[in-house]
Protein backbone atom coordinates (compact mmCIF):
# COMPACT_ATOMS: atom_id res chain seq x y z
CA UNK A 1 0.00 0.00 0.00
CA UNK A 2 2.84 2.75 0.43
CA UNK A 3 3.64 2.88 -3.07
CA UNK A 4 -0.26 2.76 -4.06
CA UNK A 5 -1.26 5.40 -1.53
CA UNK A 6 -5.12 6.73 -1.68
CA UNK A 7 -5.35 9.56 -4.18
CA UNK A 8 -2.19 8.29 -6.49
CA UNK A 9 -2.80 9.29 -9.92
CA UNK A 10 -2.41 6.00 -12.11
CA UNK A 11 -2.46 6.31 -16.27
CA UNK A 12 -0.66 3.34 -18.20
CA UNK A 13 -0.83 1.29 -20.88
CA UNK A 14 -0.26 -2.34 -21.74
CA UNK A 15 2.82 -2.67 -24.36
CA UNK A 16 3.31 -5.44 -27.38
CA UNK A 17 2.66 -9.10 -26.02
CA UNK A 18 2.11 -10.63 -22.25
CA UNK A 19 5.61 -12.83 -21.82
CA UNK A 20 5.86 -15.69 -19.04
CA UNK A 21 8.31 -14.29 -15.87
CA UNK A 22 9.96 -17.59 -15.72
CA UNK A 23 11.17 -19.62 -13.02
CA UNK A 24 11.78 -18.06 -9.33
CA UNK A 25 15.15 -19.55 -7.86
CA UNK A 26 16.95 -18.16 -5.20
CA UNK A 27 14.68 -14.74 -4.58
CA UNK A 28 15.57 -13.72 -8.34
CA UNK A 29 13.65 -14.74 -11.43
CA UNK A 30 15.06 -16.47 -14.14
CA UNK A 31 13.91 -15.59 -17.69
CA UNK A 32 11.49 -18.18 -19.55
CA UNK A 33 13.61 -20.38 -21.99
CA UNK A 34 10.46 -21.30 -24.59
CA UNK A 35 9.88 -17.01 -24.43
CA UNK A 36 6.11 -18.10 -23.92
CA UNK A 37 3.40 -15.62 -24.21
CA UNK A 38 0.60 -15.68 -21.81
CA UNK A 39 -3.24 -14.77 -21.95
CA UNK A 40 -4.05 -11.68 -20.89
CA UNK A 41 -6.96 -12.02 -19.05
CA UNK A 42 -5.39 -14.75 -16.18
CA UNK A 43 -3.88 -13.73 -13.53
CA UNK A 44 -0.78 -16.43 -13.88
CA UNK A 45 2.18 -15.15 -14.52
CA UNK A 46 4.32 -18.42 -15.83
CA UNK A 47 3.37 -20.74 -18.84
CA UNK A 48 2.85 -24.61 -17.60
CA UNK A 49 6.14 -25.76 -18.12
CA UNK A 50 7.75 -23.13 -15.99
CA UNK A 51 5.11 -23.66 -13.28
CA UNK A 52 5.85 -27.68 -13.51
CA UNK A 53 9.09 -26.58 -12.91
CA UNK A 54 8.76 -24.21 -10.22
CA UNK A 55 6.33 -26.73 -8.03
CA UNK A 56 9.04 -29.13 -8.21
CA UNK A 57 10.01 -27.09 -5.42
CA UNK A 58 7.22 -25.79 -3.95
CA UNK A 59 5.28 -25.99 -0.08
CA UNK A 60 1.99 -25.22 -1.72
CA UNK A 61 2.45 -28.02 -4.00
CA UNK A 62 3.58 -30.15 -0.84
CA UNK A 63 7.00 -30.79 -2.52
CA UNK A 64 9.44 -29.44 -0.37
CA UNK A 65 8.63 -31.16 3.01
CA UNK A 66 11.87 -31.33 3.98
CA UNK A 67 11.79 -27.50 4.35
CA UNK A 68 13.59 -26.63 8.32
CA UNK A 69 11.75 -23.03 8.76
CA UNK A 70 9.25 -23.06 11.40
CA UNK A 71 5.44 -22.32 10.02
CA UNK A 72 2.75 -20.84 11.30
CA UNK A 73 -1.04 -21.57 11.11
CA UNK A 74 -3.33 -19.03 10.72
CA UNK A 75 -7.13 -18.50 10.35
CA UNK A 76 -8.21 -15.76 7.73
CA UNK A 77 -12.10 -14.24 7.80
CA UNK A 78 -12.50 -12.47 4.66
CA UNK A 79 -16.42 -11.49 5.10
CA UNK A 80 -19.08 -13.40 6.57
CA UNK A 81 -19.18 -17.08 6.37
CA UNK A 82 -15.63 -16.83 4.83
CA UNK A 83 -12.81 -18.14 7.04
CA UNK A 84 -10.05 -20.14 5.95
CA UNK A 85 -7.37 -21.72 7.70
CA UNK A 86 -3.67 -21.88 6.33
CA UNK A 87 0.03 -21.84 7.09
CA UNK A 88 2.80 -19.21 5.98
CA UNK A 89 6.68 -19.31 6.91
CA UNK A 90 7.00 -17.59 10.55
CA UNK A 91 9.69 -15.70 9.37
CA UNK A 92 7.32 -13.80 7.08
CA UNK A 93 4.88 -12.69 9.45
CA UNK A 94 1.55 -11.17 8.47
CA UNK A 95 2.61 -10.85 4.74
CA UNK A 96 1.31 -14.12 3.47
CA UNK A 97 -2.35 -12.55 5.46
CA UNK A 98 -1.54 -9.00 3.59
CA UNK A 99 -1.12 -11.00 0.34
CA UNK A 100 -4.55 -12.95 0.74
CA UNK A 101 -6.70 -9.75 1.38
CA UNK A 102 -7.01 -11.04 4.29
CA UNK A 103 -9.83 -8.42 6.27
CA UNK A 104 -8.62 -10.02 9.73
CA UNK A 105 -6.90 -13.04 11.05
CA UNK A 106 -5.66 -14.83 14.46
CA UNK A 107 -2.77 -17.00 14.58
CA UNK A 108 -3.73 -20.58 15.75
CA UNK A 109 0.12 -22.17 16.39
CA UNK A 110 3.59 -22.82 15.17
CA UNK A 111 5.63 -25.36 14.62
CA UNK A 112 7.76 -27.42 11.98
CA UNK A 113 5.75 -27.58 8.56
CA UNK A 114 4.34 -31.00 8.68
CA UNK A 115 2.96 -30.34 12.03
CA UNK A 116 0.95 -27.27 10.12
CA UNK A 117 0.23 -29.39 7.30
CA UNK A 118 -1.32 -32.15 9.83
CA UNK A 119 -3.18 -28.83 11.70
CA UNK A 120 -4.72 -27.54 8.16
CA UNK A 121 -5.87 -31.02 7.34
CA UNK A 122 -7.70 -31.48 10.94
CA UNK A 123 -9.43 -28.28 10.57
CA UNK A 124 -10.41 -29.29 7.52
CA UNK A 125 -11.63 -32.58 8.09
CA UNK A 126 -12.82 -32.42 11.32
CA UNK A 127 -14.58 -28.82 11.20
CA UNK A 128 -15.14 -28.35 7.19
CA UNK A 129 -12.82 -24.68 7.26
CA UNK A 130 -11.20 -24.60 3.56
CA UNK A 131 -8.04 -23.43 2.77
CA UNK A 132 -9.45 -21.27 -0.20
CA UNK A 133 -12.05 -19.06 -0.98
CA UNK A 134 -12.56 -17.53 -4.72
CA UNK A 135 -11.50 -14.46 -5.90
CA UNK A 136 -14.93 -13.28 -6.73
CA UNK A 137 -16.14 -14.14 -3.39
CA UNK A 138 -13.77 -12.18 -1.52
CA UNK A 139 -14.64 -8.95 -3.51
CA UNK A 140 -18.30 -9.54 -3.00
CA UNK A 141 -17.49 -10.18 0.78
CA UNK A 142 -15.92 -6.17 1.19
CA UNK A 143 -19.32 -4.67 -0.08
CA UNK A 144 -21.05 -5.92 2.82
CA UNK A 145 -18.59 -6.46 6.03
CA UNK A 146 -20.05 -6.63 9.71
CA UNK A 147 -17.92 -4.61 12.34
CA UNK A 148 -14.65 -4.89 13.59
CA UNK A 149 -15.98 -6.78 16.40
CA UNK A 150 -18.35 -9.08 14.69
CA UNK A 151 -15.39 -10.02 12.78
CA UNK A 152 -13.05 -10.74 16.01
CA UNK A 153 -15.93 -12.76 17.45
CA UNK A 154 -16.13 -14.99 14.35
CA UNK A 155 -12.62 -15.90 14.74
CA UNK A 156 -12.44 -15.98 18.22
CA UNK A 157 -15.19 -18.84 17.83
CA UNK A 158 -13.44 -21.05 15.63
CA UNK A 159 -10.08 -20.51 17.43
CA UNK A 160 -11.31 -21.74 20.71
CA UNK A 161 -12.98 -24.81 19.07
CA UNK A 162 -9.86 -25.54 17.05
CA UNK A 163 -7.89 -25.43 19.85
CA UNK A 164 -9.96 -28.51 21.82
CA UNK A 165 -9.45 -30.69 18.72
CA UNK A 166 -7.96 -34.03 20.42
CA UNK A 167 -6.40 -34.41 17.14
CA UNK A 168 -4.02 -31.28 17.17
CA UNK A 169 -0.48 -32.15 16.49
CA UNK A 170 1.90 -32.74 20.06
CA UNK A 171 4.88 -30.54 17.93
CA UNK A 172 2.72 -27.05 17.07
CA UNK A 173 2.64 -24.92 19.75
CA UNK A 174 -0.85 -23.34 20.01
CA UNK A 175 -0.90 -19.43 20.23
CA UNK A 176 -3.52 -17.47 22.54
CA UNK A 177 -6.30 -15.72 20.59
CA UNK A 178 -5.70 -12.34 19.15
CA UNK A 179 -7.30 -10.97 16.22
CA UNK A 180 -5.60 -8.53 13.71
CA UNK A 181 -7.62 -6.55 11.47
CA UNK A 182 -6.99 -5.12 8.22
CA UNK A 183 -9.70 -2.72 7.34
CA UNK A 184 -8.01 0.45 7.90
CA UNK A 185 -4.69 -0.91 6.25
CA UNK A 186 -6.55 -1.60 2.92
CA UNK A 187 -8.85 1.88 3.27
CA UNK A 188 -12.05 -0.79 2.97
CA UNK A 189 -14.23 2.33 4.26
CA UNK A 190 -13.70 3.89 0.83
CA UNK A 191 -14.90 1.13 -1.62
CA UNK A 192 -18.65 1.91 -2.13
CA UNK A 193 -20.52 -1.23 -0.62
CA UNK A 194 -22.66 -1.16 -3.95
CA UNK A 195 -21.83 0.02 -8.15
CA UNK A 196 -18.33 -1.15 -8.17
CA UNK A 197 -17.17 -2.79 -11.23
CA UNK A 198 -14.36 -5.28 -12.10
CA UNK A 199 -11.56 -4.58 -14.63
CA UNK A 200 -11.29 -7.33 -17.72
CA UNK A 201 -7.51 -8.74 -18.50
CA UNK A 202 -5.14 -6.30 -20.63
CA UNK A 203 -4.48 -6.59 -24.47
CA UNK A 204 -1.80 -4.58 -26.01
CA UNK A 205 -2.62 -0.98 -26.20
CA UNK A 206 -5.30 -0.97 -23.43
CA UNK A 207 -5.11 1.53 -21.03
CA UNK A 208 -5.90 2.26 -17.54
CA UNK A 209 -6.32 5.32 -15.74
CA UNK A 210 -8.07 6.32 -12.44
CA UNK A 211 -7.00 7.37 -8.68
CA UNK A 212 -6.45 5.02 -6.52
CA UNK A 213 -9.58 4.27 -3.33
CA UNK A 214 -8.38 1.38 -1.63
CA UNK A 215 -6.15 -1.83 -2.19
CA UNK A 216 -6.68 -5.54 -0.86
CA UNK A 217 -4.24 -8.42 -1.55
CA UNK A 218 -3.91 -7.98 -5.13
CA UNK A 219 -7.00 -6.21 -5.53
CA UNK A 220 -6.29 -2.38 -6.46
CA UNK A 221 -9.51 -0.22 -6.49
CA UNK A 222 -9.34 2.99 -8.62
CA UNK A 223 -12.06 6.00 -9.30
CA UNK A 224 -11.86 5.39 -12.82
CA UNK A 225 -11.33 8.47 -14.80
CA UNK A 226 -14.44 10.09 -16.14
CA UNK A 227 -14.52 11.36 -19.87
CA UNK A 228 -16.96 13.63 -19.40
CA UNK A 229 -14.68 15.74 -16.99
CA UNK A 230 -12.21 16.55 -19.83
CA UNK A 231 -15.42 17.59 -22.20
CA UNK A 232 -14.98 14.63 -24.32
CA UNK A 233 -17.77 13.35 -23.91
CA UNK A 234 -19.17 9.87 -22.69
CA UNK A 235 -19.51 7.90 -26.23
CA UNK A 236 -17.75 4.75 -25.00
CA UNK A 237 -16.62 2.11 -27.38
CA UNK A 238 -18.42 -0.46 -28.72
CA UNK A 239 -20.54 -2.17 -25.71
CA UNK A 240 -21.79 1.20 -24.56
CA UNK A 241 -20.88 3.37 -21.53
CA UNK A 242 -19.41 1.22 -18.92
CA UNK A 243 -20.28 -2.21 -20.60
CA UNK A 244 -18.61 -5.08 -21.54
CA UNK A 245 -15.52 -4.07 -24.30
CA UNK A 246 -16.15 -0.31 -23.83
CA UNK A 247 -14.59 2.55 -22.66
CA UNK A 248 -15.95 3.62 -19.28
CA UNK A 249 -18.25 6.52 -18.97
CA UNK A 250 -18.84 9.18 -17.44
CA UNK A 251 -20.17 8.41 -14.21
CA UNK A 252 -16.75 7.33 -13.33
CA UNK A 253 -16.95 4.45 -11.20
CA UNK A 254 -14.84 2.79 -8.87
CA UNK A 255 -13.32 -0.19 -10.01
CA UNK A 256 -10.74 -3.30 -8.99
CA UNK A 257 -8.23 -4.47 -11.05
CA UNK A 258 -6.25 -7.67 -9.60
CA UNK A 259 -2.65 -6.48 -10.45
CA UNK A 260 -1.36 -9.90 -10.94
CA UNK A 261 -2.54 -9.35 -14.61
CA UNK A 262 -0.27 -6.76 -15.02
CA UNK A 263 2.87 -9.30 -14.82
CA UNK A 264 4.51 -9.95 -17.72
CA UNK A 265 3.32 -6.98 -19.33
CA UNK A 266 5.44 -4.05 -20.36
CA UNK A 267 3.48 -1.07 -19.30
CA UNK A 268 3.74 2.63 -20.36
CA UNK A 269 2.22 5.96 -19.77
CA UNK A 270 -1.08 6.36 -20.86
CA UNK A 271 -1.96 8.40 -24.49
CA UNK A 272 -5.37 8.46 -23.98
CA UNK A 273 -7.59 10.40 -20.93
CA UNK A 274 -10.00 7.16 -20.08
CA UNK A 275 -10.22 3.81 -19.47
CA UNK A 276 -10.26 1.36 -22.09
CA UNK A 277 -10.64 -2.33 -20.53
CA UNK A 278 -13.83 -3.81 -20.38
CA UNK A 279 -15.32 -3.98 -17.23
CA UNK A 280 -18.08 -5.91 -15.76
CA UNK A 281 -20.11 -5.85 -12.18
CA UNK A 282 -18.75 -7.59 -9.18
CA UNK A 283 -21.41 -10.00 -7.97
CA UNK A 284 -22.92 -9.10 -4.93
CA UNK A 285 -22.05 -10.92 -1.49
CA UNK A 286 -23.05 -14.80 -1.14
CA UNK A 287 -21.05 -17.04 -3.07
CA UNK A 288 -17.81 -18.72 -0.73
CA UNK A 289 -16.49 -20.92 -3.45
CA UNK A 290 -13.10 -22.73 -3.66
CA UNK A 291 -10.47 -20.85 -5.69
CA UNK A 292 -7.01 -21.61 -6.76
CA UNK A 293 -4.33 -20.86 -3.77
CA UNK A 294 -2.77 -17.53 -4.67
CA UNK A 295 1.00 -17.23 -4.47
CA UNK A 296 3.28 -19.42 -2.78
CA UNK A 297 4.20 -19.55 1.39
Amino acid sequence: MSLLPPGKALAFAAVGERRCLGVRRAGRWLVCPYGAVLDGAGVKDQCPRCAQLDRSRSVAADTMADDPRPYGVYLAYFGPGLVKVGITAAERGAARLVEQGAVAYAWLGRGPLMAARRAEAVLGSALGVPDRFAKEAKRAARGALPPVAERAAALAELHGVARELASWPESLEPVEFACADHSELFGLARVPAGGVVELGGLTAGAEVVGEVVAGAGADVYLRLRSADADGEGGEGGEGGEGGEGGAVGAAGPVAVLDARMLSGWVLEAARGRVTTVAVRRVPEAGGAGGGEQEGLF
